[in-house]
């Protein structure tokens, strides 16, 4: 089965990805979320999105993402305890110290090693899959060809990144946001300054005279649609297909789930894989920053 997974900031949010065909939702909770600026969930109500979903068929994922302090530790895990209690199918981690502790407790709890790993090579995905690890959801810094190749030699679930925001580093891995303004995007407070405009300037090291080369949004990637490699990846043995857009609106959710929906099972049931520029525009009109990219999914390098 084929795992279209949705993102989820709000109970909004949350109605909208089951509306519109999400297999399975993710979202935060109040705590050690990557999206700590998202509204996210309290013990009550991450209680009732859970069940919210479950009724429906829909399994939940709860982002436990950010790496965790000494002092957090017993905090992190009393959270993922009761999150276990209330039904969770799936908690995704960053920390390592913290998963190895949810496998050791939970067994038959699926824990996903989040993309902040930084899982970027077979050697590493084997490493995880050795210590228990039900999926692992990929770096988006991966071509079609290196994702397939490590989908063909790992028992483990992949999962990777098809539409949303593209970090211009590893994600999360960027220290950008915690030299500048003291928010790291490993504890979920990324500021994204990467969004911001700059300039660029040469600088003649003899006569020290400075000119402008570029002015923009020069750091700013566009955001992946990944529509067109769908066939592909899912050839290529890939399991989950990730939306992102915990930060976004319920529109987005609705409309990017409805459209990935129609494409996935336009591969499944082996009807032509026609790409309507209509929904494209649809897309467009939801979020873009100027415009689609392919990320690194066509790259050979």
């Amino acid at each position: 089965m084929i795992d279209l997974l949705s993102p989820v900031g709000d109970f909004d949010c949350l109605k909208a990805a089951v509306q519109n065909g999400a297999n399975s939702v993710y979202f935060g909770a109040d705590l050690f979320s990557a999206r700590a600026f998202a509204s996210n969930f309290d013990t009550t109500t991450l209680e009732k999105a859970i069940l919210y979903a479950k009724t429906r068929g829909v399994k939940t994922n709860l982002t436990l993402n950010t790496l965790v302090t000494d002092d957090e530790f017993n905090e992190a895990f009393e959270l993922a305890k009761k999150a276990y209690e209330f039904g969770i199918d799936a908690i995704i981690v960053q920390d390592l110290g913290l998963a190895k502790q949810l496998i050791k407790y939970f067994p038959d709890l699926d824990i996903h090693a989040s993309t902040q790993m930084t899982a970027h090579n077979l050697q590493g995905v084997l490493e995880l899959q050795r210590l228990g690890f039900k999926r692992v959801v990929l770096s988006r810094e991966l071509s079609l060809q290196e994702i397939e190749y490590i989908c063909k030699n790992t028992n483990v679930e992949i999962e990777v990144f098809v539409h949303g925001a593209l970090c211009i580093c590893y994600s999360g891995q960027c220290l950008f946001s915690s030299v500048v303004g003291g928010r790291s995007g490993n504890r979920g407070k990324c500021a994204g300054p990467c969004r911001l405009p700059y300039e660029l300037i040469s600088e003649n090291a003899e006569t020290h005279e400075r000119k402008s080369i570029d002015k923009g949004y020069l750091l700013s990637t566009k955001d992946l649609c990944g529509i067109a490699y769908l066939p592909r990846l899912i050839q290529a043995g890939v399991k989950c297909f990730k939306i992102e857009g915990r930060m976004k609106s319920p529109e987005y959710v609705a409309t990017v789930t409805r459209i990935y929906r129609k494409y996935i099972d336009m591969v499944l049931n082996n009807y032509d894989f026609i790409i309507d520029e209509k929904d494209i525009n649809d897309l467009m009109q939801v979020f873009n920053r100027g415009g689609f990219s392919d990320g690194h999914l066509d790259s050979k390098h």
